[in-house]
C-alpha cells in the first residue's frame, strides 16, 4: 500500500492529510498521483511519490488510525481539503462524510476553531456561512438540476435521501415535492418504466407529490423547469 510505505519513510508523528486522508475515509475526491502526508513541527527532504504538509501542532482530537494507518480526523481532513479542492468539490465531500456520519453535527465548527488560521479554514468557514445543506449529488444530470434550483433562488433541497421507503433524487421536505432526474440510460427499458410507476404510486400513497424531470429538459429549457418547480413549491 502506497500509503503505509509513505508514512514509514516520514518517520514518526507523520500523518496522511489531504486527499490521502480523505481516499482512506472514503470521500469523493479526485485521485492524484502523490501520497499526501502531514509532518507536525518539522521538515524533512522531499520524497519522490510523497508531498508534504508541514504543520506547527495537531491536537488528538485531528488524529485518528484507521486501517492501520494514522491519518487527520474526518473533520480536519475536510478542512484540509479546502486547500485543494474546488469550493463545489469542498461541498461534496462535506455532504458524503455528514450523510456517511463520518462527522458528528458540530465537529466542523470545532476543527475550524482549533485551526482557525490553516490554509482550506476559510473555505469550509464559507461553506458553512452559506449553506443551508450542503447537497450532494450522484449524475451529471442532478448536478444540473441542482445548479437551476439554485440560480432561480428556489428553496435548498435534500438529496439523494430516503423517503416512504425509497431513496429519491431530491426532496423538500415541508412541501412534501419529490423530484426525480430521469437519465436515458436508466429509464429506456419497459421494466424501469413500470417500477418508476410503481415507485410514484408508493410515494403518493404516502403523502409525496412527485415530479420527473428528463436530461433534455434540463438542457434545453432549464427555466420552463424552474417555472415548474417554482410552481409546485408554492404554497
Amino acid at each position: 500500500m502506497p500509503e503505509a510505505a509513505a508514512l514509514l519513510a516520514s518517520g514518526v508523528d507523520a500523518l496522511l492529510s489531504h486527499r490521502s486522508a480523505a481516499k482512506v475515509w472514503l470521500m469523493p475526491v479526485p485521485a492524484i498521483s502523490t501520497v499526501e502526508v502531514s509532518l507536525v513541527g518539522r521538515d524533512i527532504p522531499s520524497r519522490p511519490g510523497i508531498s508534504f504538509h508541514r504543520i506547527p501542532s495537531l491536537g488528538s482530537k485531528d488524529r485518528r488510525r484507521h486501517a492501520g494507518l494514522a491519518l487527520t480526523s474526518p473533520a480536519r481532513t475536510l478542512l484540509d481539503l479546502g486547500a485543494v479542492l474546488t469550493p463545489r468539490g469542498l461541498e461534496q465531500a462535506v455532504a458524503d462524510a455528514r450523510a456517511r456520519r463520518l462527522v458528528p453535527p458540530r465537529e466542523l465548527q470545532a476543527a475550524l476553531a482549533r485551526a482557525p488560521r490553516r490554509h482550506g479554514a476559510s473555505a469550509l468557514r464559507s461553506l458553512l456561512a452559506h449553506e443551508v445543506r450542503p447537497a450532494l449529488t450522484r449524475s451529471q444530470a442532478e448536478e444540473l438540476l441542482l445548479s437551476i434550483v439554485r440560480t432561480a433562488g428556489l428553496p435548498s433541497p435534500e438529496t439523494n435521501v430516503r423517503v416512504g421507503g425509497y431513496e429519491v433524487d431530491f426532496l423538500w421536505r415541508a412541501q412534501r415535492l419529490v423530484v426525480e432526474v430521469d437519465g436515458y440510460a436508466f429509464h429506456s427499458s419497459r421494466a424501469a418504466f413500470e417500477r418508476d410507476h410503481v415507485r410514484d404510486a408508493d410515494l403518493d400513497d404516502a403523502g409525496f407529490r412527485v415530479r420527473r424531470v428528463t436530461w433534455r429538459q434540463l438542457t434545453q429549457t432549464p427555466d420552463a423547469v424552474a417555472g415548474r418547480l417554482g410552481r409546485a413549491l408554492s404554497p
